[in-house]
């Protein structure tokens, strides 16, 4: 018997008196608290920091299921009024910052499309189908057999997409949605599957110096620790950044593997809706025109080339769009269909990515980022365990935040560089602390692209929450081993 995850057992009849009443106790412990928080400030004649309220809010109103760009804007303008701002001024830091967020947004919108197309030339379709063909009757070893190999897949194509053909998460929302139903035949539980593809992608480009990899280690990274440590008689080497960051990065494979092999080991069963069964029916098996076949492989080769001349991924997928409604994959005249088509499926993450960067301009703008660390550099004193761990945990509060760890290194740096040298931590392990304190949160993140794009493709038939089940399983499986990891590469490099 099938079950759908998505039913919360504890609801009460929708439209019931007890109904309002069960979710208003859901917001009251939560009122409570930050009611509490604030009178014992004031006992105290304490400053709770504004960065320390808005990251606080934001992820309590996350976990209370208000939508995710609800509680990114309600949190920042409630941060940005306690830090001493008023409407208007908090306002315009918002607004001031959504540009660089609506430039990475509209990448996204375009990738949807190119990614619907590709997805018309039937692909994907194909290997849905074969890979269903193997499934139902078949022994259970062979089902246990076909699950590893598509984990082996998906972390496969986790690696490629920050390294060898920088995509990134737009291979996503095309690769799962077709398999969905395949992974209701093996019962797989999505949230492993989650956490395979954000810890891959997260230790892909914290640990290979190449595509997404280059540009964190080398460009932002290397390029910060230089100019921050020239003053502190501190110099990196690119060949020095994988040497630092490879035990920080095994934690996240432990965490991986933790997810994969214990916490979402047991099967899980969900609804498969009849038209995504017959999708994958062998009674209609999908056929591709082999002209089709290579047009397809020439736009995505194509898209590629493009991408890297002009270091552009949305010139690349709007390239590589055009070929392949130029060489028929899909009708001329269904081209706006396709886009509208693609434009929803990468609409939540454009539209949250948008507001994350305004979530990220406002916490800049309240001041108080430099006095949560400087706050925490007092409480650590001359304790480097205590130092390392302290800085580790507040880089993952900030980052989780900013959603982001390429905006977290130019933050941390220049105040992170100097901590840890006074400490006596090593100029290995000085990276180390930095490169992981930054990196710490971007998968686990409600506004990561990480986890979003994880959630626009497991969620593509409604039965995968965003927060339950992709924040919070990626969070702890991608973060509490890179925590530990990172906390021993402090100490013993």
């Amino acid at each position: 018997m099938t079950v759908n995850t998505q039913t919360d057992t504890g609801n009460a009849p929708a439209g019931s008196d007890f109904n309002g009443y069960y979710r208003l106790t859901r917001v009251l412990p939560v009122i409570a608290v930050m009611a509490a928080i604030y009178g014992i400030a004031a006992l105290v004649d304490y400053h709770i920091n504004a960065v320390l309220l808005t990251i606080v809010v934001m992820i309590a109103l996350c976990l209370l299921r208000v939508p995710v760009p609800i509680a990114l804007i309600s949190a920042a303008l409630l941060g940005a009024l306690h830090a001493g701002m008023d409407t208007n001024t908090a306002i315009g830091a918002l607004n001031d910052n959504l540009l660089v967020g609506a430039q990475v947004g509209m990448t996204y919108v375009m990738i949807g499309a190119f990614a619907v197309a590709i997805a018309r030339s039937g692909i994907l379709d194909l290997f849905a189908q074969k890979i269903a063909a193997r499934v139902g009757s078949d022994a259970q070893s062979t089902s246990k057999g076909l699950k590893w190999f598509l984990f082996a897949i998906f972390i496969f194509c986790s690696l490629i997409s920050q390294n060898l053909v920088p995509v990134h998460i737009a291979f996503i929302p095309v690769m799962i949605p077709p398999l969905l139903a395949v992974f209701n035949r093996l019962r797989i539980d999505r949230r492993a599957v989650a956490c395979i593809l954000a810890c891959s992608i997260s230790f892909s480009y914290l640990l290979l110096p190449t595509g997404f990899g280059a540009i964190y280690l080398n460009e932002i990274l290397m390029a910060n620790v230089n100019d921050v440590g020239s003053a502190y008689d501190l110099s990196m080497t690119a060949d020095m950044a994988p040497k630092a960051m490879f035990l920080p990065v095994m934690g996240i494979v432990a965490g991986m593997l933790v997810a994969v092999f214990i916490t979402y080991r047991k099967p899980r069963d969900y609804v498969t809706d009849p038209s995504a069964e017959n999708h994958i029916n062998l009674a209609k098996p999908v056929s591709i025109n082999p002209l089709q076949l290579l047009a397809t492989v020439t736009a995505l080769a194509v898209a590629l080339i493009c991408q890297l001349q002009f270091d552009s991924l949305l010139v690349g997928a709007m390239i590589g769009f055009v070929i392949l409604a130029a060489a028929g994959i899909f009708r001329w005249r269904a081209q706006d269909d396709v886009f509208t088509e693609g434009m929803r499926m990468m609409a939540q993450i454009a539209v949250i990515i948008t507001i994350a960067s305004g979530f990220a301009g406002v916490l800049d703008a309240t001041g108080e980022i430099a006095p949560l660390v400087q706050a925490s550099a007092e409480l650590i004193g001359d304790n480097k365990a205590v130092g390392a761990l302290i800085m580790l945990l507040v880089g993952l509060f900030i980052t989780i935040g900013f959603g982001d760890s390429f905006a977290s290194v130019p933050i941390l740096a220049p105040i992170y560089i100097p901590l840890a040298l006074a400490l006596g931590f090593s100029p290995m392990a000085t990276i180390a602390l930095l490169g992981a304190s930054a990196a710490l949160g971007d998968a686990g993140s409600p506004a990561s692209t990480i986890t979003l794009g994880a959630t626009s493709g497991l969620n593509a038939d409604g039965q995968h929450d965003h927060v339950k089940d992709s924040v919070i399983p990626t969070f702890i499986h991608a973060n509490f081993g890179m925590v530990v990891f990172a906390w021993v590469a402090a100490m013993i490099l």
